[in-house]
């Protein structure tokens, strides 16, 4: 009897096996899909650092001699490197105001004794950087304020002066969103440069966006007519962003012309424009803080778009803007191709200035 049992038990143990086997396999099937999955994310989190880092090479070389002066620090003589480092720190752009501030911190982390070594005191001024920078990311960094309520579209607002690069930037986030399954459409707000509203269109042909057409039956539209219409004909979930004419900020009747466009906006939809973004020049460095001020003065900003960084040496003045005005950086331009408009991470940043 005992025989007879033998095979059954074979055949049990090898049917459990199968199962076994087949289990093993379809769990090596999904750990392997989440593997790569987690490569891709690595590799995109690698490509988009390297873009950043690279972006900020004329900066980076420019604090150079910041690096130096730490490698020579020393406990007892730290009033004088501290000194000779606040004068570094202004003349990379980072403004007399946060550059104080940053030494200032330095000097209570030695005094509370935080801080021994040279390495120590690198890794706490890059830390006091990135909580400037981060102290204004209420919404996160390169996140909008998206209209998720289904009642209307999220229409973001594109503000700043002549030459910031403001209708570039606004192909770059159409670009980002239609990327993220997001259907963009584009407004030319901007009714006085010749060629303007072309020069949008190239985007929404090259972005697959659609193109806000003029409101019917006026010949010459003004901004707010042109804005007004592209409200109204926009759908429920679409993401509406209105380009605008570049402006001075310190020409007040321009400036009350963008507050009256806001003002139609608002009127037409509720709660627009959801983002309020104002394009800074980044070769421009600390001359962006004024205009950063003026405009939330006038409009109220919800967040900065912050260009051509790699062709300046002027990156540390983004610290003095987010440190003295607390308006979240929402995107760094690092390059010229689509997809060099980077969410700004305060520590990539800060890793990439200095390394």
């Amino acid at each position: 009897s005992r025989a007879a049992v033998k095979p059954a038990k074979l055949a049990v143990s090898a049917r459990r096996g199968t199962g076994g086997h087949r289990e093993r396999f379809q769990s090596a099937r999904v750990h392997g899909g989440l593997n790569k999955f987690g490569k891709v994310l690595q590799d995109k989190v690698k490509s988009d650092w390297a873009r950043v880092f690279e972006g900020t090479e004329k900066t980076r070389k420019k604090l150079g001699v910041v690096d130096e002066l730490l490698s020579y620090w020393k406990l007892d003589d730290s009033e004088e490197i501290l000194e000779e480092l606040e004068d570094s720190l202004i003349a990379s752009d980072f403004g007399p105001a946060s550059s104080s501030k940053l030494v200032d911190q330095l000097k209570d982390q030695i005094f509370a004794g935080a801080i021994k070594e040279p390495s120590e005191l690198k890794e706490q001024l890059k830390s006091n950087m990135v909580e400037a920078l981060g102290e204004t990311s209420v919404s996160g960094p390169g996140q909008i304020a998206f209209n998720e309520n289904g009642d209307g579209p999220t229409v973001i607002l594109i503000v700043g002066v002549n030459g910031g690069g403001k209708t570039t930037s606004v192909g770059k986030l159409a670009h980002r969103f239609k990327s993220e399954g997001r259907h963009v459409t584009l407004a030319a707000g901007d009714t006085f440069r010749a060629a303007a509203k072309e020069q949008l269109e190239v985007w929404a042909e090259r972005t697959g966006s659609s193109m806000a057409e003029y409101p019917p039956g006026i010949e010459n539209p003004s901004p707010m007519d042109v804005l007004k219409h592209a409200a109204q004909s926009a759908n429920a979930g679409d993401v509406l962003i209105c380009d605008t004419s570049g402006r001075l900020h310190n020409n007040f009747a321009l400036m009350d012309e963008i507050e009256q466009c806001k003002k139609v906006l608002a009127s037409t939809i509720t709660g627009a424009p959801h983002e309020t973004l104002l394009v800074l020049d980044g070769t421009t460095g600390l001359n962006m803080l004024n205009q950063a001020r003026d405009f939330d003065d006038y409009i109220g900003i919800t967040g900065l778009v912050l260009t051509k960084l790699d062709g300046t040496a002027r990156g540390g003045a983004v610290v003095s803007v987010c440190d003295e005005l607390k308006i979240p950086i929402k995107f760094i331009g690092v390059g010229e191709t689509v997809n060099d408009l980077q969410p700004f991470d305060a520590k990539a940043f800060v890793d990439a200035i200095i390394s």
